[in-house]
């Protein structure tokens, strides 16, 4: 039997399903589902753009590095050039990497790389930019046949600088004190200079020639007037003390006549004094010195970047300066070959105050002639960019005791006060940092004259120890800002010398 409630009930589920909005969602997921798939699309074409543009950024940083790295052709190139500008080999060595990165790589086209590489200063800078076409698949529905990638990286890196370094040395006669108080001691045992004065030893190493202050009323004993304190501090110490000691207390009446040359025929000399404590010999403050110059000669080619980097010129003063040896690059020779700078400056102790050098001048020790010819003889201050833009530096080295009084050459007489003072740190050093010009000072504190005789010379003794006090803040104010610098003995001096260098060249740095 039929039920007879059938059409009404398909009549009302009809009705209902005609009624029911949820049936949209079907629809609306299949007019949704086009964009969907080309969204996820777009995502795929996009992942793979971002892959090819990170291989392109890879190359270009591997490319910007390299072209100014120290081993590069471009960095190689960049130190000889006297200028500013493009660096032609950096460009190449750029790109070369750059592609060289990139071989066998797929996946782009239309690749354009672009790569600079630019002197300034003593700046090398690097910039390598590209871009490439990404091929796409899906985008293509909505028009695009690729994506464009872009980028670049830079660097850059310190050239080295080309630096000149004036060492002004102090050759006065303060500087032929023995360099430690023991070898000061033994100088006093043997020295028969001034034994008029100074009963107990002349601690001063006496250089001059023939001349008033050693005569033969002053000596103890005959020495044809010469000052024996240098003489004997080139010679063996117990051989000199052998050879008085077994003539009652003198030299032999043979040698006197030919002092200084008799006594080396007798007692064969050594040119330089690089170590204190030695029997070969005394050594003098300015033996202390010379041995340090010449281990900063080792630091700077130990250092060296590019060939000529450093020149290094010594420049003795006492009444004049003078170039002792000039500036030059040629720093890496024998300390035993008379043409070099490194046999210049062990011998320094021979521009001790002679009272025979014009160039020098004798007695006391001015400064502001010093300075006044620092100051000329530095005729350009570059930035230290390239071999003929150099940046200079001076370095002062001196026991900071400023002597007024001066001597004629050759046994002419003294004219002038001989007490000791400061120099003027505004008048004499102002000028060469006013230009520009980095002043570094070394000083070898003065060391107090033992028994001072206060009954000689108009007491200049106690006039050169009273003035001790005011010599370090004198030197401080003449020194560039953080170059001053202090050292008591020998190892010290070399350990400063060194330390002066080494920071001129991060200051260099910093300031170019």
């Amino acid at each position: 039997m039929r039920d007879s409630r059938f059409p009404v009930r398909l009549s009302a589920l009809i009705s209902r399903f005609r009624r029911d909005k949820k049936a949209n969602l079907a629809v609306i997921f299949a007019i949704a589902l086009l964009p969907i798939l080309e969204a996820i699309g777009c995502a795929t074409d996009y992942s793979l753009a971002v892959r090819v543009k990170s291989k392109l950024q890879a190359a270009a940083d591997a490319a910007s590095v390299a072209a100014v790295s120290q081993s590069s052709p471009g960095y190689a190139a960049a130190e000889v050039m006297s200028g500013n500008g493009s660096v032609a080999a950096g460009v190449t060595d750029a790109n070369n990497v750059f592609n060289g990165n990139l071989s066998g790589a797929t996946g782009y086209t239309g690749l354009l790389v672009t790569s600079t590489v630019t002197k300034t200063s003593a700046t090398l800078a690097s910039n390598v930019q590209f871009s490439a076409n990404v091929p796409v698949t899906f985008m293509k529905v909505i028009g695009w046949n690729y994506m464009t990638v872009t980028g670049d990286s830079k660097s850059s890196s310190s050239l080295p600088l080309y630096l000149d370094f004036y060492l002004m040395l102090d050759v006065s006669g303060s500087m032929g004190l023995p360099s430690t108080n023991a070898e000061q001691t033994r100088l006093a045992a043997v020295n028969p200079d001034n034994f008029g004065n100074y009963p107990t030893g002349c601690t001063l190493a006496c250089h001059f020639a023939t001349q008033d202050v050693c005569t033969t009323s002053t000596q103890k004993y005959p020495t044809n007037n010469y000052c024996l304190g240098y003489p004997i501090s080139r010679v063996s110490y117990s051989g000199y003390q052998n050879l008085i000691s077994s003539n009652s207390g003198h030299l032999p009446n043979s040698m006197v006549s030919g002092l200084p040359n008799s006594l080396y025929s007798t007692l064969s000399p050594v040119s330089s004094c690089p170590t204190d404590g030695t029997d070969a010999c005394i050594q003098l403050r300015a033996d202390a010195v010379g041995y340090a110059v010449n281990q900063l000669f080792v630091t700077a080619n130990s250092v060296e970047k590019v060939t000529n980097q450093f020149r290094i010129g010594l420049y003795p003063f006492i009444q004049y300066l003078y170039a002792y040896f000039a500036l030059t690059s040629s720093i890496n020779g024998s300390p035993t070959s008379s043409s070099t700078i490194n046999y210049a400056a062990a011998n320094l102790a021979s521009q001790l105050d002679t009272n025979t050098n014009s160039g020098l001048g004798s007695g006391g020790t001015h400064f502001e002639n010093a300075f006044s010819t620092m100051n000329s003889t530095i005729t350009s201050v570059g930035d230290g960019s390239a071999y003929n833009n150099t940046l200079p530096y001076v370095f002062l080295v001196t026991d900071g005791a400023e002597d007024p009084q001066t001597k004629g050459l050759n046994g002419g007489g003294w004219s002038g006060s001989n007490h000791a003072t400061v120099l003027d740190p505004v008048a004499q050093c102002g000028p060469l940092k006013n230009r520009g010009i980095i002043v570094s000072v070394l000083y070898i504190p003065y060391a107090p004259i033992q028994n001072p005789n206060p009954n000689f010379a108009g007491d200049e003794d106690d006039a050169a120890n009273n003035n001790i006090p005011s010599i370090s803040p004198s030197l401080q104010s003449c020194a560039s800002p953080g170059f001053f610098y202090t050292a008591n003995t020998p190892a010290d001096i070399t350990t400063a010398l060194n330390a002066m260098f080494n920071h001129a060249l991060v200051t260099a740095h910093i300031t170019n």
